[in-house]
């Protein structure tokens, strides 16, 4: 069997069986839960307020992924939903990939904590603060085969955006 013969058969998997699909978004989203939450809690590594922004939004992924498992609507367009929380995810993680680029005397300076600012502004002072970035977010804790965990995650929100666009695609192509 060629590699283009298993390839069409893949994607016309995809218009007869959209829940298996979303299931496997399940599937990565819980994944890179499992992943942050070992890196948390047994290597002791703190997230920093981009890397919880990250986790909302891939929380936000998991909910639509699943809500589409159960529903299955037949509107191709309901299915780029997940995506959402996928491109805020790759936002946030490109964000992250910037900070930590940067020259040692470029940093900024690191804020109050995450649970200070909710406690003391409004949520879209937060958001601006966070957004703007602080040298905790710009401190390298921890590197896999070279690369550090926002590009890990950066990579693992693409991979979600990117087959559930084609997903999306294959249902609209066939319906």
């Amino acid at each position: 069997m060629s590699i283009q013969t298993s390839l069409s058969c893949l994607v016309a998997g995809l218009n007869q069986h959209p829940r298996r699909w979303h299931l496997l978004g399940i599937v990565v989203c819980v994944f890179m839960f499992a992943v942050a939450f070992w890196l948390q809690f047994v290597l002791q590594l703190e997230p920093c307020p981009l890397c919880i922004l990250q986790r909302i939004a891939l929380f936000t992924a998991l909910v639509l992924f699943t809500c589409l498992a159960i529903w299955q609507p037949k509107n191709w367009y309901w299915h780029l939903l997940p995506s959402l929380g996928g491109l805020a995810g790759i936002v946030l993680a490109g964000r992250h990939l910037w900070l930590q680029s940067l020259p040692a005397d470029q940093v900024p300076a690191c804020g109050p904590g995450l649970d200070y600012l909710l406690d003391v502004f409004p949520l879209w002072d937060v958001l601006t603060s966070i957004l703007s970035g602080s040298g905790e977010c710009a401190k390298i804790s921890a590197a896999w085969l070279g690369l550090s965990i926002p590009a890990w995650t950066l990579f693992g929100f693409v991979a979600l955006v990117g087959f559930n666009g084609i997903l999306a695609w294959q249902i609209k192509r066939h319906t």
